[in-house]
């Protein structure tokens, strides 16, 4: 079959981590998705439910240790002992931000509206909302609900859907 006679109708995508690099992943998949008139519904659970805490959302920090594929300017890998020093990764997170706001890349709840504005839905999981003892009120106004992964798994069904891990 051709991409004509079978185009992507939905994604549904699964954010588990709460790092800008994971965050912004399921955001740019969410929105590339509304963008081009696939249905997209976005499932925030365990560290990547700060992504719609209302508290959270706007703290993100990059993940500096451990992180592979991290690299200093000019190229050089970063070294994973540097991410342990005190303000190593406040630095290295202002200077995400910093140039994700020259490129014109939006906040995360400005992000959020951006994909619920174009049909997009933003659900928060019911487990790891017990676990972190958050409620409803302590997630952005535009969440859709609060469900279990099978409630969520329910929504992913159809032809042309993928399920997307970030």
């Amino acid at each position: 079959m051709t991409k004509e006679e079978n185009p992507l109708r939905k994604v549904c995508i699964i954010c588990a981590k709460g790092t800008i690099e994971d965050v912004y992943a399921t955001l740019v998949l969410a929105n590339g998705a509304v963008m081009e008139g696939i249905e997209a519904k976005v499932f925030f659970t365990f560290f990547g439910l700060d992504a719609i805490t209302k508290k959270q959302m706007n703290k993100l920090h990059t993940g500096t240790i451990g992180n592979p594929a991290m690299r200093m300017p000019g190229g050089l890998p970063f070294p994973s002992l540097l991410g342990a020093l005190p303000g190593v990764e406040a630095g290295v997170s202002a200077m995400m931000k910093s140039q994700m706001e020259k490129l014109d890349i939006p906040p995360v709840d400005e992000f959020l509206e951006m994909i619920t504005a174009g049909g997009g839905e933003i659900y928060a999981c019911k487990l790891a909302m017990d676990m972190f003892k958050l409620t409803k009120d302590d997630l952005w106004e535009d969440v859709s609900d609060v469900l279990t992964v099978g409630d969520f798994y329910g929504m992913c069904g159809g032809t042309n859907t993928q399920i997307i891990f970030t």
